[in-house]
């Protein structure tokens, strides 16, 4: 997305929501057209620093919206990163290399002011979460029974749906549905899989500070110490997710994030980790179809469905 508003205004008010997504380098705000056959009406994107103040986090967490020709909205859902408590809008961040300064921060609070509406104008949904839900909903030609997802940049999202409805406490599934903690050589999955995992990793064997996307640039050129850190990341993934995604009995891998751009040299060593962790047979493995777009779409999805029986969600 660019950093511009785009896109065409003049949808009924009653057919639309503001969603905003939280990244660990950047804030998108939309306006979705969240009828029968949703769209991004118009968007804009801005980079944040998550080291910022608290003040300055709320600031920039709503400055693109701001840039919105349609930015009156008054139902708003906000896809943030996790540890997060979603019902009561509140942050509960700390060890994650992300957003210190709004543990404990009425984050609803500061949005709602900012943005000019009730505070319960303004729901929290995961932002892999969100991701996950509009790639079932809108991503794929199939929507299937049980789906993961993944997203990967900052660090490791992740989500598990059950038709569509998000699972984070049951049998086969981790504490929140969330990946990140697991651990993985006695250390936590981040430390191995995230932006800054590859960054060290690709630093320590060549001597040389380089992005993640210039390794993977590197590592479809064949230069062998890109492909090792990218392997030895999606091998670790793959290990890791492999029990659980046997235990939930997932039909479908999705895989997205910044990341998953460079798929043609992640792709390999994920399967094989997964191969070698013991995924159920028939697991259907993709990367995202829908890349930025989907936590927007997800967002307003899961805002449409949130509080509906499962018998009355909209397809």
């Amino acid at each position: 997305m660019s950093d511009d508003a785009q896109g065409t205004t003049g949808m009924p008010e009653a057919a639309t929501c503001g969603v905003i997504e939280v990244g660990g380098s950047h804030a998108t705000a939309a306006i979705v057209d969240a009828g029968a056959s949703p769209r991004v009406v118009e968007s804009a994107t801005l980079a944040l620093d998550p080291a910022l103040s608290a003040e300055a986090l709320l600031d920039a967490f709503i400055a693109p919206a701001l840039r919105l020709r349609e930015s009156s909205a008054t139902r708003w859902v906000v896809a943030m990163p996790g540890p997060f408590d979603y019902e009561r809008g509140i942050g509960v961040f700390g060890a994650v290399a992300k957003f210190d300064a709004l543990r404990d921060v009425d984050v609803r609070a500061g949005m709602a002011s900012r943005l000019g509406v009730a505070p319960d104008g303004i729901r929290f949904v995961n932002d892999a979460a969100a991701y996950a839900i509009g790639e079932w909903a809108y991503g794929a030609g199939t929507r299937v029974e049980r789906q993961v997802c993944v997203t990967l940049g900052t660090g490791v999202g992740s989500a598990f749906l059950d038709r569509g409805r998000i699972v984070t406490d049951a049998d086969g599934v981790p504490p929140d549905g969330w990946v990140y903690p697991l651990q993985f050589a006695g250390r936590p999955l981040e430390d191995t899989v995230s932006t800054r995992a590859i960054v060290a990793e690709h630093t320590r064997r060549t001597g040389r500070a380089c992005t993640v996307k210039q390794i993977a640039a590197e590592a479809v050129e064949g230069q062998a110490d890109a492909v090792a850190s990218l392997d030895r990341a999606m091998s670790a993934l793959g290990l890791t997710l492999a029990p659980w995604l046997a235990s939930f009995r997932a039909d479908r891998l999705t895989v997205g994030g910044s990341m998953v751009r460079s798929w043609p040299v992640l792709s390999g060593a994920l399967r094989d980790g997964l191969a070698r962790g013991g995924t159920p047979d028939g697991l259907d493995v993709v990367p995202s179809r829908l890349l930025d777009t989907a936590p927007l779409l997800g967002a307003a999805h899961w805002l449409r469905t949130v509080d509906l029986p499962a018998s009355a969600a909209p397809d």
